[in-house]
């Protein structure tokens, strides 16, 4: 029988070998176990990324809600820190909460260990972000990794040293210095670079130099052995002998462990051809992840021809100073942040920073502008494309902010009404107040103002929503944009609606209905059926919904418009359960929830989920009923979502009649089992895909018998771990773990652990 889906965490799998850091390990784990906070802090290049994802990966399983990891290092924003650890969580900025207060209610009563990678330069925000969530949620442990201390209280640093040097001592045994850490990892990634390499003595004295000359920074020994398919180790250290006796004037004076690692950088540049050189200070535009295709567009020219691009990227991926990544079905790149601190220097030595940027923002705008034009017909494909080049438009806009350019900030926001309405909502809110507060004439934008009020109706908040868009329809009127008069006029009917201001919602819509006239546009000819079927819902005329939200479906259907499609099916399938008409409601509600799951709109979901769990209630199915409601509430919580006010009152009876037929008691058992449903396996039941879940541990029942802590460590009893190491995974001592498992044994009738982990197994816990 199903069960309820406990995500692991998005710690990402490690791509290559993790070498030494024992000691930094096991300190770790000693101070996880009484600390909330640790904070892993070195120079750049030094491994701290590496160390805190192999803690996580190691200690993650003992915790409930696993291990999670936010990537800091593409964001340039310290507002969007909040925002980075809700994409990490994967939560949605979907409504009118704040990042940081959704993030406190979500994780309040949580428990899982939570990664924030490359603080330093947003070493406030991210103080601020960490003291919050530590304060609202006693679950949650916090590993931050930067090249200094947060400060915050209760912070305990962990110092992440460079790895083990070799000792100088020319006799030592090859086989003992294989076990050295340095030495280690540059066999290690020699190997993987050239197909063959292994330490000899003849090479022994030379790979000890390179290891000591390097000070043991990772970054740097990687760079060095990544040379071994055209040098040997002799060579290498060589010439880098050669480029470090520059900088300290011949003496074997030790430079500055940050200045090793620039002059290693440095070397491999230098070493680059000049189109490699060319493309690899371009690619420091890019604020996070890349395709080809920006390569292309954004830093080629004659001196490096787009032709080229592919094997220039490819030599660079080669010689480790650009890194492939996977996202989805698409080969994607990013730099290492310490390799774009120096390429960005390069490039404004090269006088070319504002022209490259400047491409850069004109490309992002060509194809949001794309997205905005297209996004109706191939929203899935251009989600995607979003949400992969979400960080680099980011910087785009910044760079709008910081340039004074906000005419081209505002076209670039106005463009990403797709991706605010369905991924970040509150986030376009935020960038487009502040463009709108700095541009010296935005009466002339009007679809900034209609995509503002649009925001504003989704965030159930008229009050903003209703003077943004007068001033739409003003700017509109103005310029002779019908299309754009139109579609305001219907958005501010809705507006004047929610705000229980029904004569001017008729009047705004009357007139909206005949600018649209003779238009024959298709976005204006939806937003007129939309507004007239949610006006409908609000006034309670069910007859003007069916007729609305019908032509709107059939319309939108015909022109593969999945958005307004899947809000059409809502309205049909709210007015058909008012009205009593369960079999019309589920229909288009289910087909409405597979639209949603398609788009990954979790507010669309929210809604759907609750308009099917009334069904279930007004078909006599209390149980299914309230474990919807509480799927229901599980995903509102994770998008900060406000219940439709169409859709409250029949949520309200339904709630209530579900109550009074399972008892207070069982009602409770079945929403928080319901509660605990992924959101797959929410939908999958909603969509009569499963049956509804046994009630999980800690309920009732034979099933349900253990306690939420036994059933942890049911479930590391069947994973083969002993009770010490249990222990060490949930952070109690070996006689509590001894405890729990006698506990488990008594409640189940069973006299092995081996029992504990076939049943383990076979009730998919």
């Amino acid at each position: 029988m199903p069960r309820p889906t406990h995500r692991q965490g998005s710690i990402p799998a490690e791509a290559t070998s993790f070498v030494g850091r024992r000691h930094e390990l096991a300190e770790a784990r000693k101070k996880l176990a009484a600390a909330r906070l640790i904070s892993l802090t070195g120079p750049g290049g030094v491994g701290k990324t590496r160390l805190a994802i192999r803690i996580a990966t190691s200690l993650g399983r003992g915790f409930p809600g696993g291990a999670w990891m936010a990537e800091l290092a593409d964001l340039q924003d310290p507002a969007l820190a909040s925002n980075a650890v809700m994409a990490a969580l994967d939560l949605r900025d979907q409504a009118a909460t704040e990042p940081l207060a959704l993030l406190r209610s979500y994780l309040r009563d949580k428990e899982l260990l939570l990664v924030l990678d490359n603080c330093e330069h947003l070493l406030e925000a991210a103080a601020q972000l960490v003291s919050e969530v530590i304060r609202a949620a006693p679950g949650v442990r916090v590993i931050a990794t930067s090249r200094e201390p947060l400060s915050v209280a209760g912070e305990h640093v962990l110092p992440v040293p460079p790895l083990e040097l070799p000792s100088l001592h020319a006799a030592e045994p090859l086989a003992q210095l294989r076990q050295n850490e340095a030495v280690m990892l540059f066999i290690e990634r020699a190997a993987a670079a050239s197909g063959r390499f292994e330490l000899t003595a003849s090479n022994q004295a030379a790979v000890v130099g390179l290891c000591r000359r390097l000070d043991g920074l990772p970054l740097a020994i990687e760079l060095a052995a990544v040379r071994t398919r055209a040098l040997g180790p002799e060579q290498i250290r060589d010439r880098l002998s050669d480029r470090f006796g520059l900088l300290t004037g011949g003496s074997r004076a030790a430079l500055p462990r940050h200045q090793t690692l620039r002059t290693t950088i440095e070397w491999s540049y230098d070493l680059l051809i000049p189109a490699e050189r060319t493309l690899l200070t371009r690619l420091c535009v890019f604020a996070g992840r890349f395709t080809l295709e920006d390569v292309e567009s954004v830093c080629c020219s004659g001196d490096v021809p787009a032709a080229r691009a592919l094997d220039l990227l490819s030599s660079l991926i080669d010689k480790s100073l650009v890194i492939k990544e996977d996202a989805a079905s698409a080969a994607c790149y990013r730099q290492h942040e310490t390799m774009r601190e120096y390429a960005r220097l390069r490039l404004h030595e090269a006088g070319e920073d504002d022209a490259v940027e400047l491409r850069c923002a004109d490309y992002y705008l060509s194809r949001c502008m794309h997205f905005a034009a297209e996004g109706r017909h191939r929203l899935l494909q251009w989600l995607a494309w979003t949400e992969l080049e979400i960080d680099n438009i980011r910087a785009v806009l910044r760079r709008c902010m910081d340039h004074e350019d906000s005419r081209r900030g505002i076209d670039l926001a106005t463009c990403l009404i797709w991706y605010w309405i369905t991924r970040a909502t509150a986030e376009g809110v935020r960038w487009l107040d502040e463009l709108l507060a700095r541009e010296a004439m935005p009466a002339e934008r009007s679809w900034v103002y209609f995509v503002r009020g649009f925001l504003a109706v989704l965030q159930n908040d008229p009050a903003a929503a209703r003077p943004a868009l007068e001033r739409g329809v003003t700017a509109a009127r103005a310029a002779g944009q019908l299309d754009a008069l139109s579609q305001s006029l219907a958005m501010a009917s809705i507006a004047a609606n929610m705000a229980g201001d029904r004569a001017s919602s008729r009047r705004l819509l009357d007139e909206a209905r005949v600018v649209a006239n003779g238009l024959n546009d298709l976005g204006t000819t939806l937003m007129m059926y939309q507004a007239r079927a949610l006006n409908g819902l609000l006034d309670g005329d069910l007859g003007a919904v069916r007729s609305a939200a019908s032509q709107g479906a059939r319309l939108s259907r015909e022109a593969g418009d999945l958005y307004s499609l899947g809000m059409m099916l809502l309205n049909q399938g709210f007015a058909a359960l008012i009205s009593g008409d369960l079999r019309e409601a589920g229909q288009r509600l289910a087909e409405g929830l597979r639209i949603a799951r398609q788009l990954d709109d979790r507010v669309a979901q929210c809604h759907l989920l609750g308009a099917l769990g009334c069904c279930a209630a007004g078909s006599r199915e209390p149980r299914l009923a309230a474990q919807l409601f509480g799927a229901m509430e599980n995903l509102r919580a994770e998008a900060g979502a406000t219940i439709n006010a169409g859709m409250a009152p029949a949520l309200a009876r339904a709630t209530t009649s579900v109550t009074a037929a399972l008892g207070p008691s069982k009602f409770a058992t079945e929403f928080k089992a319901g509660q605990r449903l992924s959101r797959d396996a929410a939908a999958r039941l909603a969509l009569r895909e499963a049956a509804p879940p046994a009630v999980a541990a800690s309920d009732h029942g034979s099933a349900g018998v253990l306690r939420q802590r036994e059933t942890d460590v049911a479930r590391l009893v069947a994973d083969g771990l002993s009770n010490k190491e249990i222990g060490g995974r949930l952070f109690i001592s070996e006689r509590t773990v001894e405890s729990h498992v006698r506990s488990i044994m008594n409640k189940l009738g069973f006299s092995s652990r081996a029992q504990i982990a076939r049943w383990m197994t076979t009730s998919d816990r």
